[in-house]
């Protein structure tokens, strides 16, 4: 059975936009902007970690690979960090990642 979509009910409905916008501001604001870096920080860490966790790695044994401490891992997987591009794809090697860059 398909059900139609009630167009009253759709209109209701909160865009994400707004509700980003309405929180942290419109786009290119010192705070929306903020709020982005930590959302893609956040992106980013839950990527390593459940890569690193399906190898079976601990923490210490990652950080000992790309020759730093366990406790930057863990604040690189809880998204506290602003890691460099280097440490990035330094880790990524270790967890057997390929990223690419591509233009949109």
């Amino acid at each position: 059975m398909i059900r139609k979509l009630d167009p009253e009910k759709l209109a209701k409905l909160h865009k994400t936009e707004d509700l980003l916008e309405k929180r942290y501001g419109k786009r290119g604001t010192p705070e929306r902007e903020a709020f982005h870096e930590r959302a893609m920080a956040r992106y980013y860490a839950d990527i390593l970690r459940d890569r690193r966790r399906e190898l079976k790695i601990t923490q210490q044994q990652l950080a000992d690979k790309i020759g730093k401490e366990r406790s930057y891992i863990a604040h690189i997987e809880r998204g506290e960090t602003d890691m460099q591009l280097s440490n990035f794809f330094r880790i990524s090697s270790a967890l057997r990642l390929d990223f690419s860059l591509r233009a949109y």
